[in-house]
């Protein structure tokens, strides 16, 4: 607990020296995500109850503390509200026929040893439960890119008022190609990460690739870090557009916009 108490203090102070109020914004939207996050799962556990509705629910409250908290409201996160928000809608849809036909819910057969003295019937939809884990895993990197896209777009319109609709929004799409390399990896590294251990299990017994390749454990999270990416690729020309039409209307209303 000491350890906990320490590194929250050590990661507090970090963030109020380089943040600022925004900093501090920031730190207090770790806790009420997690309590977001946790009133999401508690209610999942109702058989009455439909996880993707929930998963919308707690994206868009997640999103609005992310973008409306931290950022204050104005017109980039506004912009990157809308975006997120449709991209979670489509990747709902997309990731609940991928599951679906790839039969990924439930658990492994490394996870079930553990749980094979409980019931599973609990009446859950674990197709449904599955799509949420991945739109969950997904909506932090979401939210991250279209804030990322819409704040430079947000700045670039300032400095030049009189640029065009499709100017604006190809350099949307130019800030974006910059930017979703490096994010793609950051998912992939944190799945090597979190499953490094379970990647020197199979090493230890000698599973060969084509055993690890067809494990459901594997092949989840290839698949979340697959549908994870292509959530950061949708954002992009989503935010661009959306951002763009917004502050070109916005200017020819005469209407200041403001950032």
């Amino acid at each position: 607990m000491n350890v906990l108490v320490w590194l929250a203090a050590i990661l507090f102070i970090l963030m109020v020296l380089i943040g600022g109020k925004n900093g501090i914004r920031s730190f207090i939207s770790l806790f009420i995500n997690f309590g977001v996050l946790l009133l999401t799962v508690l209610f999942m556990a109702s058989p009455k109850a439909n996880p993707i509705i929930l998963t919308l629910i707690g994206c868009t409250v997640i999103s609005c503390i992310n973008l409306f908290f931290i950022n204050k409201v104005n017109s980039k996160t506004t912009t990157a509200f809308i975006s997120t928000m449709i991209t979670i809608v489509i990747l709902l849809i997309f990731i609940n026929i991928v599951t679906e036909t790839a039969m990924i819910q439930g658990f492994g057969e490394f996870e079930i040893e553990e749980l094979h003295i409980f019931s599973l019937y609990i009446g859950v939809d674990f197709v449904k439960i599955a799509s949420s884990v991945i739109i969950m895993s997904t909506i932090g990197a979401i939210t991250d890119i279209a804030i990322s896209i819409t704040s430079p777009m947000g700045e670039l319109f300032n400095h030049h008022p009189s640029i065009s609709r499709k100017e604006l929004f190809l350099s949307g799409l130019g800030i974006g190609r910059d930017i979703l390399g490096t994010t793609t990896n950051t998912l992939f590294f944190a799945f090597v990460g979190g499953y490094l251990g379970l990647l020197l299990w199979f090493k230890e017994l000698s599973y060969s690739v084509g055993d690890i390749v067809n494990s459901k454990v594997f092949i989840a999270e290839i698949i979340t870090i697959l549908c994870a990416g292509i959530g950061v690729a949708l954002i992009i020309p989503i935010a661009s557009w959306i951002n763009a039409y917004y502050l070109v209307k916005k200017r020819n209303k005469g209407e200041k916009v403001a950032l």
